[in-house]
């Protein structure tokens, strides 16, 4: 048992000297970083259906080109996250949660009315302040290396997005 201690750690002695990091190269399934992946996926997932939704229903341009932001914006973000999921064999989900079902279906509700780009907007609203507490946490707490560089990639995107519906030009519909 002690040989077994001891060559354990001159081997991780070995690693420290020679600069190579034993950091993960992907989220492993199961951790609080797949988690993050497995949310953020789905996160995506509800920010591309609202936006195509918004480019169908809403009444204003800029909630139509808000809309068509966050569709290009999200699959970008969400192929980033595929390909780490993949890497890690972490399984995504196939649909947003049913809250973020819920809240489109609820939007959808007020398709083609003026109250529909506003509940477009709040919805929006919501779900990007939640992303963006999701990607601090993976900032601030993550263990793998490349799924905290993604959620740090992402933070300016989904920070932008909040933006443009919680301030922006269309919250004067």
């Amino acid at each position: 048992m002690r040989a077994r201690f001891l060559t354990i750690a001159v081997f991780t002695a070995s690693l420290a000297c020679s600069g190579v990091s034993a950091v993960a190269a992907a989220p492993a399934p199961g951790s609080t970083d797949a988690r993050f992946v497995q949310m953020a996926h789905q996160s995506n997932l509800a920010e591309i259906a609202a936006g195509k939704d918004a480019q169908k229903n809403a009444t204003t341009t800029c909630v139509k080109q808000a809309g068509a932001t966050l569709v290009s914006d999200h699959t970008k973000l969400d192929a980033e996250l595929a390909a780490l999921a993949k890497k890690g064999d972490v399984s995504l989900p196939g649909t947003p949660t049913r809250e973020q079902q819920a809240t489109l279906a609820d939007v959808r509700s007020k398709a083609g009315s003026p109250d529909y780009d506003k509940a477009w907007l709040m919805a929006q609203e919501a779900g990007h302040t939640k992303t963006l507490t999701l990607i601090d946490q993976q900032i601030s707490q993550g263990k793998d290396t490349e799924t905290t560089t993604a959620a740090k990639k992402a933070r300016p995107v989904v920070a932008m997005h909040l933006d443009m519906v919680r301030g922006g030009t269309c919250h004067s519909t």
